[in-house]
């Protein structure tokens, strides 16, 4: 069983599984040697519960927070007045490595507005991609925690390319995102 790994309360241990059981039944028949990894990021951002969460459910800020040399691109049709629902596809372009240009498309799996929303990758790079966005009110602001789990394909060399290549460049895109939402934001201090 998958298990949330912020809060281990239903709701998201739900969420988590509602959406990926199905593609998690035939990921692991097709990818059973291949590792499962995990980052946990969390900010503090002297911002309104509903100021951040009216921020970050909007897809089109995707590119405020995604490091410039990725290339980033929404392609969906997007207006500034959108906002994440369970079921929205978010289609786009980017260059996580080398900068060659991928295609890659996620879905809003489950939202409950002001607490937590979950995308998934439909079609990309990763053999899954699952990350968990949470919101807490705090004195002062709100804490934010991200958790993206992940699986790079190719058996063990996989494992091997998330070792040399793919762990440091998520850290990284989650360092920049600290970096921009401190300068758009200001910061509460550290978690």
């Amino acid at each position: 069983m998958v298990v949330c790994l912020l809060c281990d309360k239903e709701c998201c241990t739900i969420a988590f599984r509602s959406a990926s059981r199905s593609d998690n039944n035939q990921l692991n028949k097709k990818n059973k040697h291949v590792s499962l990894h995990t980052l946990k990021h969390v900010q503090l951002l002297p911002l309104p519960l509903e100021q951040a969460w009216d921020f970050f459910s909007s897809p089109l800020n995707l590119n405020k927070i995604t490091p410039p040399e990725m290339n980033f691109v929404i392609r969906s049709a997007f207006k500034p007045e959108d906002r994440v629902y369970a079921g929205m596809l978010i289609h786009y372009n980017v260059s996580p490595l080398f900068h060659i240009p991928l295609s890659w498309t996620t879905e809003i799996t489950a939202v409950e507005h002001h607490r937590y929303f979950i995308d998934e990758q439909r079609h990309g790079p990763f053999a899954f991609w699952h990350h968990q966005h949470f919101f807490e009110r705090v004195p002062g602001g709100v804490k934010m925690t991200d958790i993206v789990s992940w699986k790079v394909p190719g058996w063990f060399l996989g494992d091997v390319v998330n070792w040399l290549l793919v762990n440091k460049r998520v850290e990284g895109i989650f360092s920049f995102r600290k970096q921009k939402l401190t300068t758009l934001f200001g910061t509460l201090g550290e978690e």
